[in-house]
């Protein structure tokens, strides 16, 4: 720990997975100078170190790691640790969903998501923290206990990719599995100072739940340290499976020299953005016009609606957990276990099912609408949240339903139209905290199928501005 007021807490020490990032564990590995054996044992001794300050793992795979790693040889990540979200299925783990009402059993089969995850090379250590199946904005739960912000320890790692994002800040692991539904790997990438990057929607493999939804939100990736490691995971991932509907991103492994119109977002629709977020935003943008480009603010032409036809689809969400659980995850769940969150949600939508065909109807045309946009500009910047990470209980399922739902909209403002868009968007820590030296992180969004053009700006933005380092940071 680094003096009692930050309570920051991390990993990091001079063993075989030192404070490298996933491509470089992977090539020293490939060229013999460390060995899988050596790194997964170190990963382990981290977790194990780690885990007991910020409760990040859900299920751990140590033992099984330790004595046969099995992992796919010559992949982009051969032998480099990995931990699942515990809402994806891996063989011979349960999967919790994060929630008390889900029961399960040990997976009997990896679903084409896990394969193709697994095609990447990845020694699996565990399954990371989520809040109940990806509702809330900040992985808590109904007991009280959460998952810790290895920054500082009294405040929230954000969700729904929570306990993953805790792990590779804290320098347990370099890269970590995460997916999307909100905002679900842009805000725990924000509030643990990670890059984050969604990906368009069908760039990877969807999970069966995901596919079966009217709308399709959810896109899977990883939260990572190093804009490298996030651009080779997609590269290896499009080698496993290439959507022939979109573009090829390919391996990108530097800025490209292109000046881009970047469109400001300084409002979200729903309301003001704090002082210390605007003020990095704005830094933001002046860095961007000095490396040549063209920054001018923009007001996202997204009807105020657009709140509240996204809440109705959460609450659907919600509504369709609670009463085809069973079908779901077995006859073991057990709804009388769901937290506030979950079960005001479902009433929110149980009060409005009548308004379903309406606000499918018009979350569907948001992505024409989202498209124009990209008219006028190549990217948009904007914050990731409208306000600084939270303290820890903010967020919790313990408070009343109509308390929490509306902090978490007064927060969670920037993230979700990516997702009803099927668009890709990343997130990238630009600043942080004057108090407790928080990261404060931005977001860069384009237009469908161009994750290419944000991994190459997040690459002159990193070299420009280096991330700050956890290990390095003595504020």
């Amino acid at each position: 720990m680094n003096g009692h007021k930050l309570k920051r807490i991390h990993a990091f020490t001079n063993d075989a997975l030192a404070d490298y990032d996933a491509v470089k564990i992977a090539q020293l590995i490939q060229n013999k100078e460390i060995s899988v054996q050596e790194v997964t044992q170190a990963a382990v001794d981290r977790a194990k170190k780690i885990n007991p300050h910020i409760n990040a793992i859900e299920t751990d795979y140590f033992e099984q790691a330790l004595n046969d790693p099995k992992f796919s040889i010559n992949r982009q990540f051969s032998g480099v640790p990995f931990f699942f979200k515990d809402n994806t299925d891996y063989a011979g783990m349960p999967s919790h969903h994060g929630s008390k009402a889900v029961r399960p059993g040990n997976a009997a089969n990896n679903p084409k998501l896990s394969r193709q995850l697994l095609d990447q090379g990845f020694v699996v250590l565990g399954k990371s923290t989520l809040p109940e199946f990806g509702l809330n904005a900040s992985t808590e739960f109904k007991d009280g206990s959460a998952t810790l912000n290895p920054w500082h320890t009294e405040y929230s790692c954000g969700a729904s990719s929570g306990g993953s994002a805790a792990l590779v800040a804290a320098g347990v692991i370099p890269i970590a599995h995460a997916n999307d539904g909100g905002g679900s790997i842009r805000i725990p990438a924000a509030c643990c100072g990670l890059i984050g990057l969604k990906p368009t929607r069908g760039r990877t493999f969807s999970s069966d739940a995901s596919k079966s939804l009217p709308i399709n939100i959810i896109s899977e990736g990883v939260v990572t340290r190093s804009v490298r490691d996030t651009a080779h995971f997609f590269a290896g991932m499009e080698r496993s499976f290439q959507n022939p509907k979109l573009p090829a991103i390919g391996l990108i492994e530097h800025p490209s020299g292109r000046k881009l119109r970047i469109g400001l977002v300084p409002q979200s629709i729903t309301g003001q953005v704090d002082e210390e977020t605007t003020a990095t935003l704005y830094q933001t943008a002046q860095l961007l016009e000095n490396l040549g480009h063209h920054v001018s603010e923009f007001r996202l032409p997204i009807a105020a609606s657009f709140v509240n036809d996204f809440s109705q689809y959460w609450g659907f969400l919600a509504f369709m957990l609670q009463n085809l659980g069973k079908q779901a995850f077995g006859p073991s769940f057990n709804a009388q276990e769901l937290d506030n969150l979950t079960l005001g949600l479902s009433g929110l939508y149980k009060k409005n099912f009548y308004k379903t065909p309406a606000f499918l109807f018009r979350l569907k045309k948001i992505q024409q609408d989202y498209m124009r946009m990209f008219d006028h500009f190549d990217v948009l910047l904007s914050p990731v949240l409208a306000h600084t990470t939270p303290k820890i209980g903010y967020l919790s399922p313990q408070l009343p339903f109509d308390e929490l739902f509306e902090r978490i909209q007064r927060y969670v403002t920037f993230t979700p139209i990516q997702n009803v868009a099927g668009a890709p968007a990343i997130s990238i820590p630009m600043g942080e905290t004057k108090i407790d030296g928080l990261p404060i992180s931005m977001q860069i969004s384009a237009n469908i199928g161009d994750e290419k053009t944000l991994i190459e700006l997040a690459y002159a933005i990193e070299k420009a501005q280096p991330w700050r380092r956890i290990q390095g940071s003595d504020k």
